[in-house]
């Protein structure tokens, strides 16, 4: 009976694609690329079941933070559990830096967006900002802002 209720659970590539908003050549080149090995019928098609739905489901999670194949791949690889962490702490160093970068570009635009000068660039906290991000000296901001 479990396998009866497993086998219907399964499901072909195309399936399994659009659920997930996939294009079928997606989960070939992440079969490909080792990300996947989704076990086959008697006709050789692929079968995707719950465990395939979760491979998925991770490699989708990790790619949309940022993290490139060859990453995930170590990642869903068995193996050396201290590589997996090195992975994922390299990966949690990308997205904490690209979160500092956005908050700072937050700020910029907000300050922006509450600024009570009528011409931003003659506001000094905007100078500021802006000083900060191109990493220039204070003495060249102002010729910066009469570029934009």
């Amino acid at each position: 009976m479990r396998s009866t209720a497993r086998r219907a659970a399964e499901v072909g590539i195309g399936e399994i694609a659009h659920e997930f908003g996939l294009a079928p050549h997606v989960l070939r080149h992440w079969e490909a690329s080792g990300l996947l090995s989704p076990p086959r019928d008697g006709a050789g098609r692929r079968r995707y079941g719950d465990a395939e739905r979760v491979r998925v489901a991770v490699v989708l999670r990790a790619k949309e933070a940022g993290m490139g194949l060859e990453a995930i791949r170590a990642l869903l690889t068995r193996g050396d559990p201290a590589t997996q962490r090195a992975t994922l702490r390299a990966q949690r160093d990308v997205l904490r830096e690209r979160a500092a970068r956005t908050r700072a570009e937050l700020e910029l635009v907000e300050h922006a967006l509450d600024c009570a000068h009528e011409d931003l660039t003659d506001c000094p906290r905007f100078q500021e900002l802006v000083r900060e991000r191109a990493g220039v000296p204070e003495p060249d901001t102002a010729r910066l802002l009469s570029e934009l």
